[in-house]
């Protein structure tokens, strides 16, 4: 069975959150859940919820972790290098905004996440890429032909680098040396915006070109 996957986007700034089933009945996980999750919190309610990934901590990606938690009981991954950051509001970036949203805070993970990682969830094998450059602990998730990439890479565009811990430098050796790497079919889901494929964006995307 191929992974199916629903795009809920959620929250002011318009977060993809990812509500994904695989080949085990009932069971699935979400990557991101972003601010307002009403809409994902509706649709789970018949579903085991496995794990919740998180691809980094940016309030706009971890703003509906804590009810999906306490709802479904699941544990949250997180890479090691962001482990502070779903409980400080600071680091988070929930205080630089508060036109957008209150200072958010969570408990921390329960699991940390570290580049080559697999992680067997809903039938499935989903391994872990540290991808660097927009956050200091951004991951992108790839399983199967499937890449779930944050706000790394997205359709003609790269995450901005202008935050704490983020660097131009690590962002663009993260896509050039790691996600173009893979296969030109594999599909990009991004944190923002809309789908595309690695072989679209290693031809079209300006600000970080493929390697001649």
């Amino acid at each position: 069975m191929a992974l199916h996957i629903e795009t809920f986007s959620l929250g002011p700034l318009e977060t993809n959150a990812y509500l994904l089933r695989g080949s085990e009945e009932g069971k699935a996980i979400i990557i991101d859940p972003g601010m307002n999750p009403a809409p994902l919190v509706k649709r789970i309610a018949d579903l085991e919820i496995e794990a919740i990934l998180l691809t980094h901590a940016h309030f706009d990606h971890m703003g509906g972790v804590e009810e999906i938690r306490k709802l479904k009981g699941c544990p949250v991954y997180l890479h090691t290098m962001e482990s502070e950051w779903l409980t400080n509001p600071k680091l988070n970036g929930s205080t630089r905004w508060p036109e957008v949203c209150p200072p958010l805070s969570t408990g921390p993970a329960e699991y940390d996440l570290a580049d080559g990682l697999e992680l067997q969830l809903i039938g499935e094998t989903f391994k872990v890429y540290h991808t660097p450059g927009h956050s200091p602990g951004s991951v992108s998730f790839l399983c199967g032909n499937d890449l779930f990439s944050g706000d790394v890479l997205f359709r003609m565009g790269v995450g901005r680098t202008d935050l704490p811990g983020g660097r131009e430098r690590d962002l663009i050796h993260s896509i050039q040396n790691t996600l173009y790497s893979f296969s030109d079919e594999v599909v990009v889901y991004p944190g923002h915006g809309p789908r595309t494929k690695i072989g679209y964006e290693k031809q079209h995307n300006p600000y970080v070109p493929a390697r001649s």
